[in-house]
């Protein structure tokens, strides 16, 4: 009975030793690949490659701004030039006291107009015609190149040789050509003529 139960217990024994064993020999390689195994840590971003890098900084390159010039081009595309008064020396008009920018024509009606004006002031009197034009006397006659003309607002003529007319409206005649009144347009010369009859007065 003793020998029964001493082997048992020697049975027991091994048996214990080798279920101590196998426990033992399962955890050695857990704790081998646990010390062996990187720690990657959840916030390190991967390296980028040297290309990768090249690459990023090309398309991320920032978008150059507008310079002055290219901001400034629709002001200056917009600006719009008005043309001055003749300049000192000139033949000078007045309608009613508001000074005109007239271009003259080189002829020598136009000569024969600036030596009545040098030195002094020449004043016609001028009237309402036809609704399109104000007509007024010279005093005097002037050299006739008459040629027949459709008028626009803003012509100067000269009639029959001695009458100055001045469009602010269209008429088809023979006329001499003066000069153009250049810095009105036509609503502005109709509110300026067709009012009732101006005063013109030339000076040289």
């Amino acid at each position: 009975m003793k020998k029964r139960l001493c082997l048992l217990l020697a049975v027991a024994l091994t048996v214990v030793l080798t279920a101590c064993g196998n426990t033992a020999d399962k955890a050695k390689p857990t704790a081998t690949v646990q010390a062996t195994q990187p720690t990657v840590s959840a916030t390190q971003a991967p390296t980028k490659s040297p290309e990768t890098q090249e690459m990023t900084a090309v398309t991320q390159a920032p978008q150059t701004e507008p310079t002055p010039m290219e901001t400034a081009a629709p002001e200056i595309a917009t600006e719009i030039i008005q043309e001055e008064p003749a300049p000192a020396g000139d033949l000078q008009m007045l309608i009613n006291g508001t000074a005109v920018a007239v271009a003259w024509e080189d002829n020598a009606a136009v000569d024969t107009l600036k030596e009545l004006c040098n030195g002094q002031t020449l004043t016609i009197d001028m009237s309402m015609y036809g609704g399109f034009e104000q007509v007024g006397s010279i005093g005097t006659q002037l050299p006739r190149d008459d040629v027949q003309t459709t008028t626009e607002a803003g012509d100067i003529m000269l009639y029959a040789g001695d009458q100055m007319v001045v469009f602010y409206g269209s008429n088809s005649w023979a006329y001499t050509r003066l000069g153009r009144i250049t810095d009105k347009s036509q609503a502005q010369l109709s509110e300026l003529l067709s009012g009732g009859n101006v005063t013109i007065t030339l000076t040289y």
